[in-house]
């Protein structure tokens, strides 16, 4: 039997879901980002300076390079995390839409049925008479 009228309302308001659910990740995504980089610009480097002219450089770079490298590993985690999810969602969006099409191809049937049902049984007053009684 062909699923009721309401489970084809319930899956428009699924994909409608998954799609705000959808734009709302992007959004997330790219807020973050935006966050991430102006934190990014916003981070001033200061050095001191001693008398002593034997500076280690490499140690200064690397205190420095670690926080850039930890954000940068966090905003990466965070974007796959993101795109993992935004895959899966349009995933299940890409069933749902067949689910949908299967759907209208079904009501489709049933009205051809329903049409030719109804050619088939026309109006039995236009036919004259119903099991041998004569009608009108």
């Amino acid at each position: 039997m062909f699923p009721l009228p309401e489970v084809k309302v319930d899956r428009r308001v699924k994909v409608q879901a998954l799609q705000r659910e959808s734009e709302f990740l992007q959004v997330f995504y790219v807020a973050g980002l935006a966050q991430v980089q102006q934190t990014v610009r916003d981070t001033n480097v200061v050095l001191s300076m001693d008398n002593n002219w034997h500076l280690d450089l490499d140690s200064i770079l690397s205190e420095v390079k670690a926080p850039y490298q930890e954000i940068s590993q966090r905003s990466e985690a965070e974007s796959q995390e993101l795109r993992v999810t935004a895959g899966r969602k349009g995933g299940d969006l890409k069933v749902t839409e067949v689910e949908v099409s299967e759907l209208n191809e079904g009501i489709e049937r049933l009205r051809a049925e329903i049409a030719n049902l109804k050619d088939q049984v026309g109006n039995p007053l236009d036919r004259g008479s119903l099991w041998g009684l004569q009608l009108g």
